[in-house]
């Protein structure tokens, strides 16, 4: 167990200051022996649930904490200092102890960006009064008050600092000495004992990790350049002294500061008082408020009262038994899995829009499978006439948070968002945080920028980085681009361009705000994570979508769909000439409509707008929905090479196989082709005997080539398969099957949904040529076709 711990640290998310990734750092502190490290990032805590389980799942204790600035005086005070550079702050280290001091961190951190930000979210000491408790402070670098006052005006005033710090965290603050060869730290090394012997208050030592190795140094201070948009050679730049801001090993502090033994032991004894588990926990929903003159305030109860008069509402009194037995399945799964509250949230948003005037689209993703949303409004789609399974939507043998996604007209759904801010209270909803990372492209141009390469220069690497690879990095490029490698082995200034950009790929460039994505927490946000302000005001959270979804908080997608718009435009237009058009009770059966998909001639039509997908259709000449969503799903790279034999099944060009009769009723709308997820999991439960949720599990395993997982549920599909009158043989083969298509299936719910929206685009041409080309012209600056 080593006897030094850092505990001053950064990542990428403190951006543009810090260059290694928090995998690169836990990585490293694993390979150099350590058990325990911090991370500090600045001002925010962007990366600590990431953070916190890449430590733990590498057998290293994770130290949360923050590098937060303290402004001198009221952090809402605005006033520039000579510099320029807002008011005066300073640095100070807080990690957590345990679970409080986190939530106190979350607080802290949220409120620099709320009330104090100015050139850096600040806060103040009120703050750090109301909000101690479960945190240990250290006194932090050069910009550090109590180090900034020791080596600027000398012992008086440093103590007194170092008072007024230690009032706020009695028994918990730290004095904290660097050794990178600035001068100044030499004179705080020489005041901090003399202080410490006087206070009582213990030392520490650290280092202020920005990179990873020593050989990163000059990496980052290219990285550095980029953040404060200066040259590299600008000799009145910004820059950090020498070499030494890596993570070194603890045989290499021990060497630094020899003299300063007990210092070096606290570190450990920090390390071992900080604490803190981030479980998963339950998922904190909002509580929706049932309304006073309903007989009961049982959210299941009301959930299913909603949805049996909206059963009732769609197909009359006299309600099929597949369909009341599968709204009674519904809803008992929703209820044992708690997510009633979830599903009157979203049908209440959704009811507020449609009684605004808001266009709500049909459906969109696995929510189309489910009867419950159908019946409460929140989707326009049938289930059951669609084949749609709620398996596919809401596992109840995996539990997760139901993901509706709901489509709203582009240039109305911040009336939504904006409802549910003042419904829930604007401290319990916000957006969605995303970060933004340097890509093989991206990091040339930056680097090439910072290093003064002229814009040509950086277009000639640049153009030779292969475009067809979604996932391309530098090394792929130098591997399979002979003239690049060329280039890099005769011409100098590449070479370290790319030396440079290498180390700096991948790394974290800004943030920016999730296209659709809000949460919604129970109570204030901050009670459950930090939230962050940009300078335009926004607020959204801290922490990116993945790691909200593993804390169990909320989340909502507000998607603008900008072909919403046009078809409201255009029942607008018809509208005003007395045509009232209801879009959702078209008929599906149009001749006039399909004739535009059979022709080819779907511009402006959702989803069918390129040449090739116009080509497609010339062929396949559909005539019903099904046709269109199977197109939807199968027109994609990874999928497109099934559509010659698909349109060939349909007109008898090519003779339909199966494997085993029982795979006809599955795949027989696709022509013996397996399309859908769904048809997977049907597959599974009808001829592995799998229930819907265990076969749904089996298409995530192989869509995710869990080879593990896949080889370990092979024999329970054979057995099942064999009970149900398959050989062994056979169902060997069809397991092969589904593991060759699952790859490549499509939600089927989600291309029904879309077909849906096509043919509205569709048939609004069909009927009303001008009104639709006069909506669309209107909004094609900003309109977006999405295949």
């Amino acid at each position: 167990m080593a006897d030094f711990i850092h505990l001053h640290n950064h990542s990428d998310y403190s951006l543009l200051e810090a260059a290694q990734k928090v995998t690169t750092m836990v990585a490293r502190c694993k390979e150099l022996g350590m058990d325990s490290i911090a991370l500090t990032e600045h001002g925010n805590m962007f990366s600590a649930v990431h953070f916190h389980d890449t430590a733990k799942a590498n057998g290293i204790k994770p130290i949360i904490g923050c590098e937060i600035y303290v402004a001198s005086g009221d952090r809402k005070d605005k006033t520039p200092s000579k510099e320029g550079e807002g008011s005066t702050y300073h640095h100070l280290v807080l990690l957590a102890k345990n679970f409080e001091g986190y939530k106190n961190l979350m607080k802290l951190t949220s409120l620099g960006f709320q009330e104090g930000f100015y050139y850096k979210p600040r806060v103040d000491k009120e703050l750090l009064r109301k909000y101690n408790g479960g945190l240990i402070a250290l006194s932090a670098c050069l910009k550090g008050e109590v180090a900034e006052k020791a080596w600027k005006h000398g012992y008086d005033d440093a103590v007194a600092a170092a008072k007024d710090l230690e009032s706020i965290y009695p028994g918990n603050f730290y004095l904290e000495m660097h050794n990178h060869g600035i001068p100044e730290e030499k004179i705080v090394r020489d005041i901090f004992p003399k202080i410490s012997e006087e206070t009582g208050i213990p030392l520490l030592v650290s280092n202020d990790v920005h990179y990873n190795k020593r050989e990163h140094a000059e990496s980052h201070d290219i990285l550095f350049c980029l953040g404060n948009r200066k040259k590299y050679d600008d000799p009145n730049r910004q820059r950090y002294h020498g070499d030494s801001f890596y993570l070194k090993s603890p045989d290499e502090m021990h060497e630094l500061f020899a003299d300063y033994p007990e210092a070096i032991a606290n570190t450990r004894k920090i390390a071992d008082l900080c604490d803190v588990d981030i479980s998963k926990g339950n998922y904190h929903l909002p509580v929706f408020p049932i309304p006073k003159d309903f007989n009961s305030d049982d959210e299941n109860f009301y959930l299913k009262t909603l949805s049996q008069k909206g059963l009732q509402r769609i197909l009359g009194d006299d309600i099929r038994d597949e369909y009341q037995e599968r709204l009674d399945f519904e809803l008992d799964v929703i209820k044992n899995m708690g997510f009633s509250g979830y599903f009157l949230i979203v049908q209440d948003f959704v009811q507020y829009a449609k009684n605004k005037g808001i266009p709500v689209g049909p459906g969109r993703g696995s929510a189309a499978g489910s009867l419950v949303a159908y019946a409460l409004g929140i989707t326009n789609i049938d289930p059951l006439e669609y084949n749609l399974l709620f398996e596919r939507f809401l596992n109840p043998e995996r539990i997760s948070v139901p993901d509706i996604n709901i489509d709203f007209c582009y240039e109305r759904r911040i009336e939504v968002i904006d409802y549910i801010k003042k419904f829930y209270g604007h401290d319990s909803v916000c957006q969605i945080i995303t970060f933004r990372q340097m890509q093989a492209k991206a990091v040339l141009r930056d680097v090439s920028r910072v290093l003064g390469l002229s814009y040509e220069e950086c277009e000639k690497i640049e153009k030779m980085i292969p475009t067809n690879d979604p996932k391309m990095t530098l090394s792929k490029a130098e591997d399979r681009v002979p003239k690049l490698r060329e280039l890099l082995k005769n011409d100098e200034r590449y070479k370290n361009v790319w030396k440079h950009a290498k180390v700096l790929e991948g790394m974290n460039r800004h943030s920016g705000i999730h296209t659709a994505g809000v949460v919604i927490t129970p109570g204030p946000l901050t009670n459950y994570i930090p939230v962050y302000q940009n300078t335009k005001g926004e607020v959204t959270t801290q922490y990116d979508m993945n790691i909200l979804d593993r804390l169990g908080i909320l989340k909502f997608d507000f998607l603008g769909l900008r072909t919403l718009t046009v078809i409201q435009h255009t029942i607008d237009m018809l509208k005003a000439r007395d045509i009232d058009i209801d879009i959702n009770s078209i008929n599906l059966k149009d001749k006039s409509t399909y004739k535009l998909f059979i022709d080819g001639a779907t511009h402006g039509i959702f989803q069918f707008e390129t040449a090739g997908i116009q080509e497609y259709l010339k062929q396949l000449k559909p005539d019903k929905i099904g046709d269109l969503a199977a197109m939807i799903a199968l027109y994609r790279p990874s999928s497109m090479d099934n559509i010659p034999s698909f349109i060939a099944r349909k007109h008898g060009d090519e003779k339909i196989k199966y494997l085993h009769a029982s795979l006809e009723p599955i795949l027989e709308e696709t022509y013996g082709i397996i399309v859908y997820q769904e048809q997977i999991m049907q597959i599974a439960h009808k001829i592995g005997g799998f229930s819907l949720g265990k076969a749904d599990n089996l298409r995530r395993y192989m869509g995710a080539k869990k080879i593990k997982e896949i080889e370990e549920m092979q024999p329970k599909f054979v057995k099942g398969a064999c009970k149900n009158g398959v050989s062994e043989k056979i169902a060997i083969e069809i397991y092969d099957l589904i593991f060759k298509f699952a790859a490549y299936s499509f939600n089927k719910s989600h291309s029904v949904g879309y077909a849906h929206v096509a043919y509205q685009t569709a048939w609004l041409k069909a009927h009303y040529p001008e009104d639709f080309r006069s909506a669309l012209n209107n909004e094609s600056k900003n309109y977006e076709f999405n295949i």
